[in-house]
């Protein structure tokens, strides 16, 4: 098989918050592998990890919420890439509102949808969910925020941290380790947050 880690490696595409809830339970993740794919019927596609907490909560969600990161929200990706739902409740450190069918609206992120599950797809360790949106945020006013990029971090998601590498690599913010490693702090370099 051919690795992807030449063209991969210096990707510096958005990251997203994605948010669900189902049967009592909320989840939230940091996401690196999320596009539109389609304009006409506007659909979008979210890959989250098969290890990840916010992948097993998503599994019987209706509805996820994305929203896009921007620049000045370091705290919010650290929480959501660092920390697992599995462990701490991350939405008792941000506040929130329930959207459709309960799936969290972070109030931080002013730049989200909500789109309802219209498919899943087997992607190898990446389950990708298609949205059809049914909410969206306002439109901001005035030129829009830039959003938050992490070059050289793997946009896996999954395990605790989504902003992972495999062990012995190093990206531009510096070495963090494989995905079976226990939480460790993320490193990125301050000027892409």
């Amino acid at each position: 098989m051919t690795d992807l880690d030449p063209f991969t490696d210096v990707l510096d595409g958005p990251m997203y918050v994605v948010t669900a809830a189902s049967g009592g339970e909320r989840a939230g993740c940091l996401v690196g592998f999320a596009s539109q794919c389609s304009m006409d019927p506007p659909r979008f596609t979210v890959w989250l990890s098969v290890a990840n907490h916010t992948y097993r909560v998503a599994r019987t969600a209706e509805f996820l919420t994305v929203h896009l990161l921007h620049r000045n929200e370091r705290a919010l990706a650290e929480l959501f890439g660092e920390e697992t739902g599995d462990r701490v409740d991350k939405f008792a450190r941000v506040a929130w509102r329930p959207g459709e069918a309960g799936s969290p609206i972070l109030e931080q992120l002013s730049t989200w949808f909500t789109g309802r599950i219209e498919g899943r797809i087997e992607g190898g360790d990446h389950v990708g969910f298609l949205l059809a949106p049914v909410a969206v945020c306002p439109r901001a006013e005035g030129p829009a925020p830039r959003a938050a990029r992490l070059p050289g971090a793997t946009r896996a998601g999954a395990g605790p941290s989504g902003l992972r590498r495999r062990q012995g690599e190093r990206g531009r913010g510096g070495r963090v380790g494989r995905e079976t490693d226990p939480p460790s702090p993320v490193s990125v370099g301050s000027s892409h947050l």
